[in-house]
């Protein structure tokens, strides 16, 4: 029995285990080793990174600072979570079997949805972006190109206009631009190209140069942009537990202590509902392992825990 379980190694989750394990409870982190955070080859906006830092970097540091004090990790995926007396009992997808906990931190996250263009995974982070509050700053009166579908895509260039206004919008998908967006998109100046990408075109030093069309046409840029929206929040696994999710599936949580409406369990960072942002996250993971740490308290001396 684990005094908490985190599911998710991303930016919250590995916060939380950190503040967790300095708290010297038994904690273990379950991960499935892909998310926004490995997927990402440079944070921008961090403090304490002016050049950027990595997913990858910030996960590994992370993952090594908690095992030092003593959290434990698992590779494998939570495919549901059902309570088991006062705690929980939490199924695990490879080669089946269960753990169990007293609390649970729900911190899996949200995916973004892109299609497999060749050349594009490699560059996210450095020469093309996903969120204009993160990495607006990084096109700064350069040549970008929007890389979406449909009013999301042109949503993404009409907000990219604070930074540059050399933006052009290719509607990889074809989905339809709606009248509201075609007039802003033509106010805006931005052109509109209705055409499939066949490949994201750049150098080995992973910089950005532009797409290649399936028709054969070349669009020249310095940065890159992706908006096709239709992201997956990765909170299916919690239904059975009868979390509060909105429409979205974004779990709602207390806003003082991150706690659910279930009581035992939080959750923090991209899967709740708030801006996506790795500082964001970093101080939801915190703000939970408190709250998770004055529960645990409270059931092992069994008094109320005054803050």
């Amino acid at each position: 029995m684990y005094d908490c379980i985190v599911v998710g190694g991303g930016i919250a989750g590995l916060q939380a285990a950190i503040q967790l394990g300095r708290y010297r409870h038994r904690v273990l982190v379950i991960d499935k080793g892909r998310g926004r955070s490995t997927l990402c080859r440079s944070y921008h906006n961090v403090l304490g990174w002016p050049d950027g830092v990595s997913g990858q970097e910030l996960r590994h540091l992370g993952r090594t600072h908690a095992e030092r004090l003593g959290v434990e990790f698992r590779r494998d995926e939570v495919v549901a979570a059902a309570r088991n007396g006062r705690g929980f009992q939490i199924a695990l997808a490879d080669g089946g079997g269960a753990v169990h906990t007293e609390t649970l931190l729900a911190a899996t996250g949200v995916l973004d949805r892109f299609p497999p263009l060749p050349g594009l995974e490699e560059r996210l982070g450095i020469s093309v972006y996903v969120c204009p509050d993160c990495d607006g700053y990084e096109v700064g009166g350069k040549r970008t190109v929007v890389m979406g579908s449909g009013d999301t895509g042109a949503g993404m260039a009409l907000a990219l206009r604070y930074w540059t206004d050399r933006i052009i919008y290719v509607n990889h998908e074809r989905q339809a631009v709606g009248s509201g967006h075609a007039d802003k998109l033509k106010e805006a100046d931005i052109p509109h190209v209705e055409a499939e990408i066949a490949e994201v075109l750049g150098g080995p030093d992973v910089r950005f140069d532009g797409v290649r069309l399936s028709d054969g046409r070349t669009i020249e840029g310095e940065r890159g942009f992706i908006a096709f929206g239709g992201n997956e929040v990765h909170t299916g696994w919690t239904v059975a537990l009868g979390i509060e999710r909105l429409e979205n599936r974004h779990i709602v949580t207390d806003p003082r202590t991150k706690m659910t409406n279930v009581p035992g369990v939080w959750a923090a960072g991209d899967i709740g509902v708030h801006s996506e942002q790795v500082t964001i996250a970093m101080g939801e993971g915190s703000q939970a392992a408190i709250w998770i740490h004055k529960e645990l308290l409270k059931r092992k001396t069994n008094t109320a825990v005054f803050v």
